[in-house]
């Protein structure tokens, strides 16, 4: 029997925020993970690194500030870094769950680079906070670099684009890692943002949202699922009023109906909605899944969750 091909798309709740919550996140993250392997699913698994890069990037650039010789490290370094870090500990969490039930598959973690167009609109308008809080006169420095910054009520903060994911570099090998029945960790963080020049990638300074390039990922690979894992157990019409109610099933002209009603939140519902259409655009025959990460197992029996369909 074919395994189930499933991608799974791990949220700000199976990280934790700091070093030592990601090592106990990712304990229970493993659980939830090695659940689905032991019911014939293969996965491929993708994160959000948004703490962890921010972390990364604040580290670096306070290391700049006690070390004037030291040359800070760019976004993309600082992506790239979040990748191996946070895959590091998913991978070694998982593997060892995975023995610990008598199951030996290898678990691998691949560096992603995604490119994006150099003229996407994102650059234009860049919205995505990052890294330390800062003062007026830090700040005024960064835009003398050319960075964008805003005010906050703590402080003022670097902001950078979110632009569009095109194609993942590594497509193929994660597809040959997949087919060899590993378990393959990739596009951490939305992956590693990188402009064509020729032959040559260059690293931009932004950052992809990390359910963009889910659905993405989903479709390249055509998955037989998508599954989202986020904080609540299913979608909601009018979250967080006194009707809200669970979505149990939608289409994905539903779901576009639902967006143009502004049923779901710009920076948390919204993107992965819109993971979820990019991926059954492309593979009509797929089915998407939204649901929080402490109800992976039931959804192995359909029992929770909001299910998407083309």
């Amino acid at each position: 029997m074919n395994k189930k091909k499933v991608v799974v798309a791990l949220g700000h709740d199976a990280l934790g925020y700091t070093i030592s919550e990601q090592l106990d996140a990712v304990k229970n993250t493993a659980k939830a993970l090695a659940d689905l392997v032991e019911a014939d699913y293969q996965l491929t698994i993708t994160h959000s690194n948004g703490r962890q890069v921010s972390m990364i990037h604040k580290a670096m650039t306070e290391l700049r500030r006690i070390y004037i010789d030291y040359t800070p490290a760019p976004m993309c370094v600082c992506s790239a870094m979040s990748q191996g870090y946070v895959g590091y500990d998913i991978q070694n969490s998982l593997k060892s769950e995975l023995l610990s039930r008598g199951i030996s598959v290898p678990v691998s973690t691949i560096l992603t680079q995604v490119t994006v167009d150099p003229y996407d609109e994102a650059f234009y308008d860049p919205k995505k906070a990052i890294g330390r809080y800062m003062s007026k006169e830090d700040a005024e420095l960064e835009v003398t670099k050319g960075n964008y910054v805003k005010k906050e009520a703590e402080g003022y903060r670097r902001i950078v684009a979110a632009p569009k994911p095109i194609d993942i570099v590594e497509i193929d090998a994660i597809k040959t890692l997949s087919d060899a029945n590993q378990v393959v960790i990739a596009c951490g963080g939305g992956g590693i943002p990188v402009i064509e020049q020729k032959h040559i990638l260059k690293g931009a300074s932004a950052v992809i949202e990390k359910d963009s390039i889910a659905g993405k990922l989903a479709a390249d690979l055509k998955a037989d699922e998508l599954l989202i894992l986020t904080s609540v157990d299913y979608v909601y019409l009018n979250y967080g009023k006194e009707n809200e109610t669970p979505i149990k099933s939608m289409t994905v002209s539903e779901a576009k109906s639902y967006i143009a009603q502004e049923q779901f939140g710009e920076t948390d519902m919204l993107p992965k909605i819109l993971a979820a259409i990019t991926y059954l655009e492309a593979v009509p025959t797929g089915k998407a899944i939204i649901t929080s990460l402490d109800k992976t197992s039931d959804v192995i029996n359909e029992r929770v969750g909001t299910v998407i369909t083309a």
